[in-house]
Order: structure tokens, then C-alpha cells, then sequence
């Protein structure tokens, strides 16, 4: 790297560990969890700790030509936080202070580098409730999460994280901070700046402090699971509880593939025998049991062969551990099935409601037809299902027909009228899929907008588009 960068860096960030060199710590921060895209080395880890830090890390890359590679805790499934070889990589994970908790008006205010999960039992010991919940929840950052518009098991009743960001704090390419937003329960002023830094995955400029709406903290929730024979028996049950016009506040599914590598990874006694499993919430308070009756009557109407209600919250909360157990246990299996190389490809693609048991069937088929193990589980509740393809990364066959399996699941899902990420962004796995989504008017339009906010394409070079 450039020694007179170099120095410019350590000037900004005096502080021991602010600044990395060392090959060894260099190489743990190439790359995210998505598998099978490219990744470099980068030159320099820089880790600050105050914005005006991260403004002085970007005047002297954009001074110097150097590419900048925002980073979180390296959770996503995208690539959209790889490192190219020479680049700054900018660790946020030391920015991890919640600034504020407003309870009188429902926001909290923090830096990129807060876990989820901690935010979540902050805002809860004073009765406030933060929906987006990502499987990575006690891993990933807030910065990371709105940097890729993240979603969760929450989604079918809350949103995503776009839904409760209010305001952001950003630094962009030349240094320069910008106030986006607000803290008021109403705003309209100007461009919704706002909206386009979230999901932008750091192209755009470096978030530095986020504003997010807080809710009231919810009722208990009532949970069950319902056991199918086909899993497009459990997408017809979803169908029948969303097209009702009830609101669950979870509506999740899982396959057989999936259950297995769950009980495997983590026994639970689950139903590996079965097709899938369909685990519905309700938090509507003095409604719920009733709400909760009708969905397991529309499950059983659905040819559900089981029907259990949790008897307690423990339970409840043994269900949800399984549903996010699913990625790491998945890439046990592939382990397993392949020593020398086994490997997942995570999907995410999401359709309209109504599309999706042609979805789940296609999927079905598609895995059939290559001979290929897919493993879905997902937000079925909203139509955002994580087929998970497993892989033998050292054979080339394997590979290939991998790759084949997710471009047509990918093909399948923008033809059903759904959209190429539901949550897990586009990074590097899905540029391609994004083009195709887009058109050549949408991709000026995004180009356009990059080269104002960052005429050096310096901000995470390559990712997106």
C-alpha cells in the first residue's frame, strides 16, 4: 500500500488496533458468508470508532484512488462485503454504541456496529420492541442490516429493516457527512434520501448512525407447528391464512431436507419423516387464541397431518431456535455428505403471495430434474423463500450443476412476477439476476445515481451492478 496513505491512516486512527497490517488478520476479513463468489485481499483494516474518523479514512482513499470496502460482521450471503485486493477494508463493528432510547417517541438512535439482538433486549427492558429479527440476530450489526435491507422472521406482520428506519447519518466518498431523514413521526421534506442508502450496500456512502421507529412491545405470542405430507400442501396452508386477511406475526416453513439437517446438527425431535413443517405465531393479545384456532382449522382444511400448539413460551422459542438453526446446520450436512469439499448456495427469492406453491413445486422439480439436494426453508408467510443448494466444491461437475439449480430457481421466481433478493441483497452472487430484473433503463438509473455520490467508484466497487 502506499506508504504515505498508510501514515495518513494511523494519523486519523491513533488508537492500538485501529489500523491493521498483519497478513493473517488481513485474510479473516476477505469475505462474507455467501459461498462460491470471488474474493481479494485487502491492503489495510481500518476500525473507527467516531464518524469523523470514518470522514478521514475517506478523504485520503478518494485522495489517493484507494477502494473502500464497508464491513459489518460479515454475516451476509451475498458478497456484498468481500474485500478486493488493495483495498481499505472499513471494520464498523468497533462503532457499537446505542446513542439513545426515546421511549416518549419510539426511537433509538445508534451506531452501525450494534448486534441486533442487543438492540432488541435494550429497547425491551423498556417496553419497546425493535421487529426486524434476521436468523443472524445475535451476530449481525444494524449497519449491516439496513445496509442490505435485511428482513427476518417478522416480516409477515412488521417489515423489513427499510420500514423502521427514519433517519441515517452517512459519510460519503469525499468525506463529506450528510443528515438524511428524521426523528419526527412525520417528513416529507426533499428527496427520501433515506430510502436510497438503505439496502445501497455501502456503494453509496458509509453509515455512521442509523434512527430507527420502535413499537410498542407486543403481546406473548401463541405458536403452532402443522406437519405435512407435501410441501405444496404447506404452501396451500399459507395461502389460505395470508389470503384470509389475518396478520400472524411469524409464518415460517421448512423442509424435509432441512428438518433432518437440523435434527442432525442440533437434535430436537423433529418430524424428519415428514414433508414440511409449517410453525405459525399470532401476538393479537386478547384475540390470539382464537386467531391461533383459525389458522390450525385452515392448516387441517389444507391436509395437514399433525397439528401441535406450543404449550409454552419455551416451547415456542425451541421452534424459532430451529427455524434459525437452518444455515448452520445445512452446511454441517453439506460437510458430511461431502468431506472433501461439501458447500452451500443460499437463495433468495421472493414471490408474489398468491405464486407461491408454484414456486415450492418448482423448486421440487428443478431439484429433481439435476439431481441436485435442495433444502428450502423461509418467510413463507410473505413469499420469501432461502432454497439452499448443497454443493461438492471439489468437483467440477458439482459445481456446475449447482450453479445450474440456482439460475433456474432464479429464473423461476422472476418469472412468477417476484424479485431476485427478498432480503439478503444482490452483492456479487446476484448482479447478473439484477440486470436481468431491472432492464437497461433501471441499470443507467442506478448508475447515474453512483457516479454523483461517488464519481470515483471508490465505495465498494463491483458490488450491485
Amino acid at each position: 500500500m502506499n506508504t504515505a496513505l498508510l501514515e495518513q491512516l494511523r494519523t486519523a486512527l491513533p488508537d492500538e488496533g485501529s489500523v491493521l497490517t498483519d497478513p493473517d488478520i488481513l485474510r479473516s476479513y476477505e469475505h462474507d458468508e455467501a459461498d462460491l463468489v470471488p474474493y481479494g485481499t485487502p491492503a489495510v483494516v481500518v476500525r473507527p470508532r467516531t464518524t469523523g474518523q470514518v470522514s478521514a479514512i475517506l478523504r485520503a482513499a478518494s485522495r489517493h484512488n484507494v477502494p473502500v470496502i464497508p464491513q459489518g460482521a460479515r454475516s451476509g450471503l451475498a458478497g456484498g462485503a468481500n474485500a478486493i485486493d488493495g483495498a481499505i477494508v472499513l471494520s464498523l463493528v468497533a462503532m457499537n454504541e446505542i446513542i439513545d432510547i426515546d421511549p416518549d417517541n419510539r426511537i433509538a438512535v445508534v451506531q452501525p456496529g450494534v448486534v441486533n439482538a442487543q438492540l432488541s433486549r435494550a429497547v425491551a427492558e423498556r417496553g419497546l420492541y425493535y421487529p426486524p429479527d434476521p436468523g443472524s440476530w445475535e451476530l449481525s450489526t444494524i449497519g449491516g442490516n439496513v445496509s442490505t435491507d435485511a428482513g427476518g422472521m417478522c416480516c409477515v406482520k412488521y417489515g423489513v429493516t427499510s420500514d423502521h428506519v427514519l433517519g441515517l447519518e452517512v459519510v460519503l466518498a469525499s468525506g463529506e457527512v450528510l443528515h438524511c431523514g428524521r426523528r419526527t413521526a412525520k417528513g416529507v421534506a426533499g428527496y427520501d434520501l433515506t430510502s436510497l442508502f438503505v439496502g445501497s450496500e455501502g456503494t453509496l456512502g458509509v453509515i455512521t448512525e442509523i434512527t430507527v421507529r420502535l413499537r410498542p412491545a407486543p403481546e406473548p405470542s401463541l405458536t403452532l407447528v402443522a406437519v405435512f405430507d407435501t410441501f405444496a400442501a404447506a404452501g396451500a396452508a399459507v395461502s389460505a391464512i395470508v389470503g384470509s386477511g389475518m396478520q400472524p406475526s411469524m409464518l415460517e416453513v421448512i423442509d424435509r431436507v432441512a428438518m433432518s439437517a437440523i435434527e442432525a446438527y442440533r437434535p430436537m425431535d423433529l418430524p424428519t419423516t415428514a414433508a414440511a413443517l409449517l410453525i405459525a405465531s399470532v401476538d393479537s393479545g386478547s384475540r390470539a387464541p382464537d386467531d391461533l384456532a383459525a389458522i390450525e382449522a385452515m392448516c387441517k382444511r389444507a391436509q395437514a397431518a399433525e397439528v401441535y400448539v406450543a404449550t409454552d413460551a419455551e416451547e415456542a422459542d425451541a421452534l424459532l431456535a430451529a427455524r434459525r438453526l437452518a444455515h448452520p446446520a445445512l452446511e454441517h450436512f453439506a460437510a458430511h455428505l461431502f468431506p472433501l469439499g461439501g458447500g452451500i448456495m443460499v437463495d433468495d427469492v421472493a414471490v408474489p403471495r398468491t405464486r407461491l406453491v408454484e414456486l415450492i413445486e418448482g423448486i421440487e422439480r428443478i431439484s429433481t430434474e439435476h439431481g441436485v439436494v435442495v433444502a428450502t426453508v423461509g418467510h413463507a408467510g410473505d413469499g420469501n423463500l432461502h432454497p439452499i443448494i448443497v454443493i461438492d466444491r471439489a468437483d467440477p461437475v458439482s459445481l456446475s450443476q449447482g450453479q445450474k439449480v440456482f439460475d433456474d430457481i432464479m429464473a423461476l421466481g422472476l418469472a412468477l412476477g417476484g424479485t431476485s433478493t427478498g432480503e439478503h441483497g444482490v452483492g456479487l452472487l446476484k448482479r447478473d439476476w439484477l440486470a436481468r430484473e431491472i432492464g437497461p433503463t433501471g441499470l443507467k438509473a442506478h448508475r447515474s445515481i453512483k457516479l454523483a455520490l461517488d464519481p470515483g467508484n471508490i465505495l465498494n466497487p463491483g458490488k450491485i451492478f
